[in-house]
């Protein structure tokens, strides 16, 4: 089978490898489509911070095997597939943290989400790794579901209000996922911010909402400001890994706002500020990284129930075979939102 593999920096190959022995508690998966996530781009173009060097954590299919003891799942199940999985019983999970459970980073699937087969380890299924899908939930939605997870993570940790202002620096696919979740809850003024013009266009042309290129406009702290009564907006959302956006979301918050910060941040990577702007404003500054598998399935009623309209995202798929001209795709998003890779 087909998987996908970090060669070195800026570079991956497909390669062919044995399909993974399945033990008496596990599933194996054809894997039908998984998005590529800036995490992944990241980790081939960039430095990430994280432990996992793995490619492809949203994927979707349908099993083809299912070892003796498993109880619930069977041959032809259309499934997503939930990269990692926590422990429910730590003093992590205890207090709601569930993406900090040491489990969460060593519950892996194999070989990754970016392979033809998948196999999902007993340990993930009986802590809710493998979801069964709904019949109404194509496998181009599926691919979807944890970034959209992830962003209901964020937006729930800001304790977001019906009304409120909200800037989104990046206007990437997580940026629009905010979009989307921001409009369904009610937001009031919705202002995207980006330097690639063919995704504040497409923002724009998709959801109607205010669209600003940082490069070209100027003094955006003041229009913002003005659209809201010179407060500046309840919660700025950073769905890019840049520093300049993250000093840039501090003018553009209002006092006692929330910044969150999403984006993917280069390893290593230094902010200089005045902390003294945080403390006298009373700025919340609140990381969310990644989701549990509470808000994987809250992503799927979203789907689901046809609340949202998600695979319009979508603008490019390419067969695993051809899983480099996707990455590379995504990377430079000259004419990209959301990348997925597919599977027959």
């Amino acid at each position: 089978m087909k998987a996908v593999f970090i060669r070195s920096k800026n570079k991956v190959a497909v390669d062919d490898i044995s399909i993974p022995n399945l033990g008496d508690q596990d599933v194996l998966v054809k894997m039908r489509a998984c998005g590529l996530c800036g995490s992944d781009l990241e980790k081939v173009y960039g430095e990430y911070g994280m432990v996992s060097s793995r490619l492809g954590h949203e994927p979707t299919g349908y099993i083809i095997d299912v070892g003796k003891s498993v109880k619930g799942f069977s041959v032809g199940d259309r499934v997503f597939v939930h990269h990692h999985v926590c422990c429910y019983a730590c003093h992590y999970c205890w207090h709601g943290d569930f993406t900090m459970c040491n489990m969460y980073q060593e519950s892996c699937i194999e070989p990754c989400g970016l392979s033809e087969q998948i196999l999902v380890p007993g340990l993930n299924i009986l802590r809710g790794g493998l979801v069964k899908l709904p019949e109404n939930v194509t496998f181009d939605e599926a691919s979807l579901i944890e970034p959209l997870a992830c962003c209901i993570r964020g937006l729930a940790k800001c304790k977001f209000q019906k009304g409120d202002d909200i800037a989104i620096l990046g206007a990437g696919p997580a940026g629009l996922m905010h979009v989307i979740l921001a409009k369904l809850i009610g937001a009031g003024n919705i202002m995207v911010f980006d330097i690639n013009q063919f995704r504040l266009d497409f923002a724009k042309r998709r959801f109607d909402i205010d669209t600003y290129n940082i490069a070209r406009e100027k003094d955006i702290v003041k229009k913002i400001r003005n659209i809201t009564d010179c407060r500046g907006v309840d919660t700025t959302i950073v769905a890019t890994g840049s520093s300049k956006a993250i000093l840039q979301s501090f003018d553009l918050t209002r006092k006692g706002g929330n910044i969150l910060l999403f984006g993917v941040p280069t390893e290593g990577t230094v902010v200089l500020c005045d902390i003294s702007k945080v403390y006298s404003n009373e700025l919340s500054i609140i990381p969310s990284y990644a989701s549990s598998e509470i808000e994987i399935n809250q992503a799927i009623r979203l789907i689901s129930s046809k609340r949202i309209k998600i695979s319009s995202l979508i603008t490019h798929r390419f067969d695993i075979a051809n899983a480099d001209k996707g990455i590379k795709c995504a990377y430079k998003a000259k004419d990209a939102m959301k990348v997925i890779i597919t599977a027959k």
